[in-house]
């Protein structure tokens, strides 16, 4: 079995089994954390931080997450709401008056959380120094008008999601995303978790390995008319150092389950206060439950988070997820440099079954 790092409860032995088993069953490597309370019950980690398997993965190894990076940009938000510096309800014009170009005057900021403001990509799609360009990204989506009635349907924003919250936060607040995250969030919590990676730790960052079978040129669509993120693009310099709030977080499965712990336990962590217990409900508010355009699935939308019956939270492209359960005061987080082919791939969803029983246990 393989060589699993770290500390659990034994209450949570099925935890660690689980990472062993998909590292047996050739994952490179990959880390999982589960909070309760605030406080770690699991935070383990194993197999290695390179695709030739030559360095070992390590207790802060850091690792893009993809999609997951949403959660964290909704929470910057959330803050923002909660301190009644962001209304929700408002349209976007108020606070980033060009938005209100191409009929979008009525675009609520809730629609930009909740996927449903008609913006799921860029017409014509952006190049990749585009998207690595903020002004660019930013002004071309203020431009453009919805590919519907914003608030009438939902569609899965997966790249522009993080630059629309990303850009009325830095308009609130004079700070970038990722800027504000680390001085109002992260920093305050001791969270390693970065949106724009500082050169400083590139060191310890475990580089994305394509699912079997594919090569670096494995990208988030085959379709050409949309815009496109190669795996070799996400493994770049150039994508660390940009801040692209959807997609380019980079942190460990511990850092993620902290962040996230102020949403499961009423917006206070190990004595940091980031938001309210009614600022953390408000984020699971229904905006959309039906079928979402773009993904061609069911789909339940609250602020920045998806929904799942009590649980709440989201995944990111090559498997990284976390799963909050306010009603437990729950956390699990699993971060992976392994990607699989996406509806192929349970493994974040077995691994917060595994934790189950041991969260359970807890309450009793």
């Amino acid at each position: 079995m393989a060589d699993i790092q770290g500390s659990y409860d034994d209450l949570f032995a099925a935890v660690p089994t689980a990472l062993a088993e998909l590292l047996d069953g050739g994952d490179v490597g990959g880390a999982v954390a589960v909070y309760v309370d605030g406080e770690p019950v699991v935070d383990v980690w194993g197999g290695f931080a390179d695709a030739r398997r030559s360095v070992p993965w390590q207790r802060d190894t850091l690792v893009n997450v993809w999609s997951t990076t949403k959660t964290m940009t909704a929470l910057c938000a959330l803050v923002l709401a909660d301190r009644g510096e962001l209304d929700v309800d408002a349209p976007v014009v108020r606070y980033w008056p060009e938005f209100g170009a191409g009929g979008k005057e009525k675009v609520l900021v809730r629609h930009l959380l909740s996927h449903t403001a008609g913006l799921p990509d860029w017409d014509p799609p952006l190049t990749t120094d585009e998207l690595y360009d903020w002004t660019t990204a930013t002004a071309r989506l203020a431009a453009q008008a919805p590919w519907w009635e914003p608030g009438t349907g939902a569609g899965y924003h997966s790249l522009t999601q993080g630059f629309l919250v990303g850009e009325v936060v830095r308009r609130v607040t004079g700070r970038s995303p990722g800027a504000f995250f680390a001085d109002e969030i992260a920093g305050p919590l001791g969270a390693d978790f970065h949106i724009g990676l500082p050169a400083e730790h590139d060191h310890r960052v475990a580089l994305t390995v394509p699912p079997p079978s594919h090569d670096e040129d494995y990208a988030t669509s085959a379709e050409a008319d949309v815009t496109r993120v190669r795996l070799r693009d996400g493994n770049s310099t150039a994508w660390r150092r940009a801040q692209i709030p959807a997609a380019s977080g980079f942190g460990n499965a511990r850092s993620v389950a902290l962040v996230q712990s102020a949403m499961a336990c009423g917006g206070t962590v190990n004595g940091v206060r980031l938001l309210s217990r009614g600022g953390c409900d408000r984020a699971w508010e229904e905006q959309f439950s039906g079928e979402d355009l773009v993904l061609g699935m069911p789909a339940r939308w609250g602020l920045g988070y998806g929904l799942f019956g009590t649980t709440y939270g989201w995944g990111g492209w090559g498997g990284s997820l976390v799963m909050i359960e306010p009603e437990t005061r729950s956390v699990v987080a699993y971060v992976t440099s392994q990607m699989r082919e996406p509806a192929e791939d349970t493994r974040g969803l077995d691994l917060v079954m595994s934790a189950y029983d041991g969260i359970q246990a807890l309450q009793k």
